[in-house]
């Protein structure tokens, strides 16, 4: 059974009287608790819901109109009736309007005439019941759809991450290395939650454009010629030209890190040769933890290389290969850097 909960307020036992006696009547869904103050009713209504409120007009210490005001700030959705004697009294009524009465009955009280108005308010109640449970209902399906989307969204993400790495010889490890680094870098750099987690899943298409790059290039054991790696720097466009002009932030982070990541602070970076702040804040954060995390895995073709031994490299590209704040904030984060590193570190 649902209950409705009415509280009563009237400075005069025998109005409470009255009103507990007729409300007995109208069934044993409605639970009444009566209050000859209005502060105790007040009160009562910080801690408990109330659902309908029979309020005396004329009352010490606040009339009924200052005590409806008072009640819907607590408890916005309330109802409320308001009993006066003052007859038809147009200012008395429009004091109470403008607190958000619902109804009036007059003194003295008529039995058939106080239960069908409070039958209506109750009827009025139920359904706003209904229909805020409804919203709640709907607001959930609306968060369980939102996160479904969200979900294929992100194994699209990383469906499209793996693709390079079908032809490019790298794990698992390192796409889940690389969105960590990345987001590490994001956090301590200040940038913003949505920030963060736009580098985080956009990080790993850093080399989609590598499916455009021919096998006996992207495959060398060796060091590539000049014409090799001319057209091995063309596969940052690449993943940019695939990834740009989509409504989806997350595909048009990737195509700026696609784009900006083979860029140097220095500006002797390709494919366009940009200098500092000219490369964008997701480029350069990539190209430090795309590069720590290279010479830190081992490869067909090479050794993993130590932290010293990386770090050494970082410091050293300090202001020439990369932006010297990220590298300062990189290395003053090494422990987690090193968490993130064996924790992806057996990842198949």
């Amino acid at each position: 059974m649902n209950n409705i909960y009415i509280i009563s307020v009237d400075d005069e036992p025998m109005n409470i009287m009255l009103i507990e006696e007729l409300s007995k009547a109208m069934g044993k869904e409605i639970i009444l608790q009566s209050f000859l103050n209005p502060i105790d009713a007040l009160t009562h209504i910080i801690s408990n819901p109330v659902d309908i409120m029979i309020t005396d007009f004329m009352m010490p210490e606040m009339n009924g109109a200052e005590l409806i005001e008072r009640a819907r700030i607590l408890q916005p959705e309330i109802l409320s009736i308001v009993i006066t004697g003052a007859g038809d009294n147009e200012n008395l009524k429009l004091q109470a309007l403008k607190a958000g009465v619902n109804d009036f009955l007059t003194k003295p009280l008529h039995i058939s005439e106080f239960q069908l108005r409070i039958k209506n308010l109750i009827t009025l109640k139920k359904s706003q019941k209904i229909l805020n449970q409804f919203n709640d209902e709907l607001q959930n399906e609306v968060k369980k759809a939102t996160e479904t989307l969200i979900s294929r969204e992100y194994e699209t993400l990383l469906v499209l991450s793996k693709t390079a790495e079908y032809k490019d010889p790298e794990t698992a490890s390192h796409i889940s290395r690389v969105a960590h680094y990345s987001k590490l870098l994001a956090k301590h750099y200040g940038l913003d939650k949505e920030k963060q987690e736009k580098i985080f899943h956009a990080s790993p298409l850093h080399d989609l454009g590598k499916i455009g790059i021919r096998d006996d290039v992207l495959l060398k054991p060796g060091k590539l010629d000049e014409k090799e790696f001319e057209h091995m720097k063309t596969h940052p466009i690449i993943g940019y030209e695939i990834l740009k002009g989509t409504k989806n932030p997350f595909l048009e982070a990737g195509a700026i890190i696609s784009l900006t990541h083979h860029e140097k602070f220095d500006g002797s970076g390709y494919p366009k040769a940009l200098k500092g702040e000219e490369i964008h804040i997701f480029g350069r954060i990539t190209a430090i933890a795309d590069v720590f995390d290279a010479l830190t895995s081992k490869r067909p073709y090479k050794k993993a290389w130590s932290f010293k031994e990386a770090l050494s490299f970082l410091i050293e590209q300090k202001g020439k290969h990369f932006d010297p704040t990220l590298i300062d904030l990189f290395i003053s984060n090494i422990e987690d850097v090193k968490e993130i590193y064996h924790k992806f570190d057996n990842e198949k």
